[in-house]
């Protein structure tokens, strides 16, 4: 929060003209590309610069696994226009063998990507470790909400990983997480340094997933959530997940930023 000092200060340029000066935000604002799931990649880098953030969670959609020898080329791509691939996901991890594990933290190495947000499932989770490891890539644990017979809820996730190697961890769904009737803070300050990444969506009914809206329409705590990132010193990501309209997301996702830059400006910051 901004200091005594800091607000008189910006109480003062109001009336002198000046622009008042707040701290970057430790909240750093991203996207999951799953939300632009039925556009292009010339797209998706459009629709980044319009929202004006550089922090991008990859679905393969929009970086193939296959050919192998693209997976490189295409990353640069998008470095290129200034975006920073700060995940890779969600990956799926259904089958307990070596050379379909090896295979996606092969597919990251090659993006230069140091984080997946995946769904191993109880049977791989231990194998997935051991990639982890040898690779130096964490994975945050994607919660999928009440239907998921895996990771319903980030508490189920912190449980299987709680003496696992420090580079497993949880990525928190927000809307999934409230679904199941967990607390998404309390959940968040649980996860601790365990916590690589947030998805962070929005619903007008706490139980019910089809009533997702923009950020700020619905019931999610979205102050209270930043306000213990903050406190946390949570190094990561908030990646907005916008899951409807895929045919036009483009209003609701520049709604909901508007609305956490809005929440974090009140908060004294700058998003």
């Amino acid at each position: 929060m901004l200091t005594a000092s800091a607000v008189l200060s910006n109480y003062a340029a109001a009336f002198t003209g000046d622009t008042p000066s707040y701290p970057a935000s430790p909240v750093r604002l991203g996207i999951a590309s799953y939300t632009f799931r039925k556009f292009d990649q010339a797209h998706l880098i459009d629709f980044m610069k319009q929202l004006k953030t550089p922090y991008l969670n990859l679905k393969d959609t929009h970086l193939p696994m296959t050919p192998v020898d693209q997976i490189a080329p295409r990353a640069a791509e998008y470095r290129a226009a200034g975006l920073t691939l700060t995940a890779a996901g969600t990956i799926y991890f259904p089958k307990d063998e070596d050379e379909d594990i090896r295979a996606k933290f092969e597919y990251c190495k090659l993006a230069g990507i140091s984080l997946i947000v995946g769904a191993p499932t109880h049977e791989t989770l231990a194998r997935v470790e051991k990639f982890a490891k040898l690779y130096n890539i964490r994975v945050g644990i994607h919660n999928h909400g009440p239907e998921d017979k895996e990771w319903p809820s980030p508490l189920d996730v912190l449980a299987a990983v709680k003496n696992m190697d420090p580079r497993m961890g949880c990525c928190i769904d927000v809307g999934h997480t409230m679904r199941t009737g967990t607390d998404v803070v309390a959940a968040i300050r649980k996860a601790g340094p365990r916590l690589f990444d947030i998805h962070m969506k929005d619903l007008a009914d706490s139980k019910t997933k089809e009533s997702q809206v923009a950020v700020g329409q619905g019931v999610m705590p979205v102050r209270e959530i930043f306000k213990e990132l903050i406190a946390m010193h949570y190094p990561g990501f908030v990646d907005l997940e916008y899951e409807i309209f895929p045919d036009d997301p483009l209003p609701g996702v520049l709604q909901s930023f508007a609305y956490m830059r809005g929440v974090l400006d009140g908060m004294g910051y700058k998003a």
